[in-house]
């Protein structure tokens, strides 16, 4: 008799480890470029190489605009410096518009591949454990829950969380992949224009020898429009709130 071929299974431990592979292999690029790619994504590079991408733009513009997308979503996939950089090329390099199509669209395809790989690393054990929680840990679930597009576009329209961040928090919370896609595109649309527009206006930066004002979105005409749009986020969530109370 001739012995059979035993089947090896995956231990726990070998399953866990491949599920938090994406992961760490996100950690591990991220470290590296915040290393060595630290000096060539900078304002200073994109200046002196401009009248060089330029060229390369007028010869072949599509190739241009697929390869400053696929560029984008590496430097989100994998949070290396230089998003804001990305950003200002895109609009130096397409203007406005479509300059800030083409940054939204590289954010929202690199900010789905993190969202992707922290909820198959852990996000789903940990929503799983916090759904069966008890107490004022399950109230707060619930209440995320209850109001998830408020929440994913608040995240999305307040400039102090993190982009990092506001990848992260929807993969612990069992937000559906379609939402979470649709509240990042049409969420970071305002922020991308404002620093796409800034990006439109390079040329004459470089011509003067300034640095752009990134420090243009805290700016009144700026910001309180975009907190005009946090608190139509977030009104849906007091509704609720003063609704429950007076359901008390």
């Amino acid at each position: 008799m001739t012995d059979m071929p035993q089947t090896q299974h995956e231990t726990p431990s070998q399953n866990n480890f491949m599920r938090r592979l994406p992961l760490i292999v996100i950690a591990v690029v991220a470290i590296l470029g915040a290393i060595f790619l630290r000096d060539y994504l900078t304002f200073e590079a994109l200046s002196d190489n401009r009248e060089t991408l330029l060229a390369f733009r007028d010869a072949n513009y599509l190739l241009t605009v697929l390869a400053f997308v696929a560029a984008y979503v590496v430097i989100v996939a994998f949070s290396l410096p230089g998003a804001t950089i990305a950003t200002l090329t895109g609009g130096f390099l397409f203007a406005t518009f479509p300059g800030f199509l083409y940054n939204v669209t590289g954010a929202t395809i690199g900010a789905t591949a993190i969202f992707l790989a922290a909820r198959w690393g852990f996000g789903e054990k940990l929503g799983a454990r916090l759904e069966g929680s008890e107490g004022i840990v399950k109230k707060i679930k619930d209440g995320i829950d209850e109001n998830q597009w408020s929440m994913l576009f608040l995240i999305r329209l307040v400039p102090a969380v993190p982009f990092f961040m506001a990848n992260l928090i929807p993969s612990f919370l069992e937000v559906p992949t379609r939402r979470f896609v649709f509240s990042t595109f049409f969420g970071i649309i305002p922020g991308a224009v404002v620093y796409t527009s800034v990006g439109a206006g390079l040329g004459e930066v470089f011509e003067r020898g300034e640095t752009p004002n990134l420090g243009i979105i805290f700016e009144p005409f700026i910001i309180l429009p975009i907190l005009g749009l946090c608190v139509l986020a977030a009104l849906p969530i007091v509704i609720k709130a003063v609704r429950g109370k007076k359901g008390l």
